[in-house]
């Protein structure tokens, strides 16, 4: 059977495509079906994605979409069925958790609930043998009930290595993960919900070998160039056994430069020093909030703002470039939690080389959106409205959208002054012209 799965690019175009297709493919090929991707770019017009789709013939379309690409998605589909008769899934995070939307617009015949390899494989061979969809776990017929999940798959090193050419990278940047699951409980965040969407059914939280994830890069680098590996897992630091005993068998075998995610709760200066030693050249954290409080009761994240600086100074005195993020507009939040962010980010300018700053948005399946929902804060017609990180679309009672404007402004005059300043004095008009057009374009398009 031929798949098609397309990667729906909004604002600009991410460097990597969504890896849950990558696997799915992997899955797919390994049982004789073909799988391809189609990029449709932020400048392609529905009518020319149409015809790149009729060119391939496929028997299915696949999307995995977060919710900031459903509308974008939900529009193309409709575009694609008024000329093309295929059938269409969706998975993902938004259709996981926003299940009934998805289904109730035209053209979606099926959705993927949770983890696809198993799932996708059996609806493939229902379509293909020309049986029932109904009945299938984690897959959701339109007009059919809800379906039964499955347990998620075990052990994560039977499965197939992701299809490189799912990904959409090359230049020898490899994309890689080592687990699927996260214990911690931040009430903004999607990932999480995995585990509560499972919790019925067996422990989402699974993490693959040092064997599995070294022959997978080892791989790679026989079949082609390996020169910068980005572990995308949210947080790479949890389980700090396995993470040092990584850090010793990466740096023997590899020491290929790397960067990861990481929460400074879940390193300490000894563990820094071994992540650099074995190669790590990059850590992102997630500060979010330089307000405690906001951390702790809003957020559920407890870390003080010593620990944090601590971890940042740690980091780069091992040699490790640092980028922080920062969230701006979380419901609960005053003025005055705003002002204590933007300060600490000012103060951990020293020490980190970037930071990312947006705007809060309440995905479907976090307890964030849940609590939007019981106060009333979101819009009524919420659901057709652009999910982006540059402007809040919530009615706050503490915090107005002209607050939240103002200091997304004030964010990103610090990131224009701080790029600047690290590109050195004798930078040339042009260049400076340069370095910030990119810094508007970028908090332009969130």
């Amino acid at each position: 059977m031929r798949i098609l799965f397309i990667e729906v690019d909004t604002a600009r175009e991410w460097a990597c495509a969504s890896i849950g297709p990558a696997f799915i493919a992997a899955f797919l090929r390994a049982r004789g079906h073909e799988v391809s991707l189609y990029r449709a770019g932020v400048d392609r017009a529905p009518e020319d994605i149409v015809s790149d789709i009729r060119e391939v013939v496929p028997d299915l379309l696949g999307f995995s979409l977060t919710t900031r690409q459903w509308l974008r998605a939900r529009e193309l589909v409709r575009a694609i069925r008024a000329e093309i008769d295929v059938p269409v899934v969706a998975g993902g995070l938004h259709p996981t958790f926003s299940p009934e939307q998805v289904l109730e617009s035209p053209g979606f015949d099926y959705l993927c609930l949770g983890e696809g390899e198993e799932p996708m494989l059996d609806l493939v061979t229902a379509l293909e043998s020309g049986e029932s969809t109904l009945g299938i776990d984690n897959i959701w017929t339109a007009g059919g009930s809800r379906p039964a999940l499955r347990p998620p798959f075990q052990p994560l090193d039977d499965l197939p290595f992701m299809e490189r050419d799912m990904l959409d990278v090359y230049q020898g940047c490899v994309h890689m993960t080592t687990q699927r699951g996260c214990p911690f409980p931040c009430t903004y965040c999607a990932a999480r919900m995995y585990n509560e969407l499972y919790e019925e059914t067996a422990n989402y939280g699974r993490r693959r070998s040092h064997t599995s994830v070294l022959d997978e890069l080892l791989e790679i680098q026989r079949n082609g160039t390996l020169a910068y590996v980005i572990f995308l897992d949210d947080t790479f630091t949890i389980y700090r056994r396995w993470v040092k005993e990584f850090c010793h068998v990466y740096g023997e075998r590899l020491g290929i430069p790397f960067s990861l995610h990481a929460r400074v709760e879940t390193v300490n200066e000894q563990l820094i020093g071994e992540l650099a030693a074995a190669g790590c050249k990059h850590i992102t954290y997630g500060v979010e909030s330089g307000s405690l409080r906001v951390r702790r009761d809003i957020m559920q994240r407890a870390a003080t703002n010593e620990r944090i600086k601590d971890v940042f100074r740690w980091t780069s005195e091992a040699g490790i470039m640092v980028t922080a993020n920062y969230m701006l507009g979380v419901p609960g939040e005053t003025r005055d939690d705003l002002q204590q962010t933007f300060d600490l980010a000012s103060e951990l300018q020293d020490y980190a080389l970037d930071f990312g700053y947006f705007v809060f948005y309440p995905y479907p399946g976090t307890k964030l959106f849940r609590l939007c929902v019981e106060k009333g804060y979101l819009p009524t017609d919420y659901l057709e409205r652009e999910a982006n990180n540059r402007e809040s679309i919530l009615s706050l009672p503490d915090l107005t959208n002209d607050d939240i404007a103002e200091y997304y402004d004030r964010f990103t005059s610090l990131r224009e002054r701080q790029s600047l300043e690290r590109a050195g004095a004798s930078l040339s008009d042009v260049a400076q012209a340069t370095i910030r057009e990119s810094v508007q374009h970028i908090a332009a398009t969130g």
